[in-house]
């Protein structure tokens, strides 16, 4: 992990930037179709089409604040409801990925949300033919597991989750946060993908 935090952040806000860049993108081309269209029809589409872009960009952002940033408060957890709206949110922008929650606590350490939202933003990327993703938490264990007809991880992002090695780029800088959190708390993360379709990730952190 590179030893310059502000190389690091700047690599970290990239990440942000180019998930974001797609529907605040999708915004603007529709407002500037909407100037254009005449057509009620067509116009009525487009403003659907701006209402679906603007929910994802704000889904996208609320999770972003929860997984990266002081969302929550100053609080030692963060409240189990809150952490599932932000899961749900992101999962919404997929209909192909069917969620499962099976954290059943009211609260979670602010550690273990972190590095559960991150290791979901993982598996969920990794679904690129949608699938099923699912998410649990009991005591210091997390747990998520996607299943899908195509599971694609890509290997650098492999290698960090795996051994703590590889480079450190705006594609990877998600999941060295996730490692650096994991290492601080005394805790390891683990990934498991020997089966076919399913994707592994998990993480054990002292309670």
């Amino acid at each position: 992990m590179s030893d310059s935090p502000v190389e690091f952040a700047s690599l970290l806000c990239s990440r942000l930037c180019h998930d974001l860049l797609s529907p605040v993108g999708a915004m603007n081309n529709g407002i500037e179709l909407l100037a254009d269209e005449q057509d009620p029809d067509m116009r009525e589409r487009v403003i659907e089409l701006l209402a679906d872009s603007a929910r994802a960009s704000a889904d996208r952002l609320k999770f972003f604040r929860l997984a990266f940033g002081a969302g929550g408060g100053f609080g030692e957890t963060l409240d189990a409801n809150e952490v599932k709206a932000a899961v749900e949110g992101l999962v919404r922008g997929n209909a192909r990925i069917a969620l499962g929650w099976m954290v059943e606590m009211p609260a979670i350490p602010k550690t273990a949300a972190k590095v559960l939202l991150n290791l979901v933003m993982v598996a969920f990327d990794a679904l690129v033919r949608g699938g099923r993703l699912d998410v649990g938490v009991e005591g210091g264990e997390v747990v998520v597991r996607a299943e899908g007809p195509r599971i694609v991880l890509d290997a650098e992002i492999r290698e960090v989750l795996a051994a703590g090695r590889g480079p450190v780029t705006s594609r990877t800088s998600a999941v060295w946060l996730t490692r650096r959190l994991a290492d601080d708390a005394g805790g390891s993360l683990g990934l498991a993908d020997g089966e076919e379709g399913v994707l592994l990730l998990g993480a054990t952190l002292p309670a």
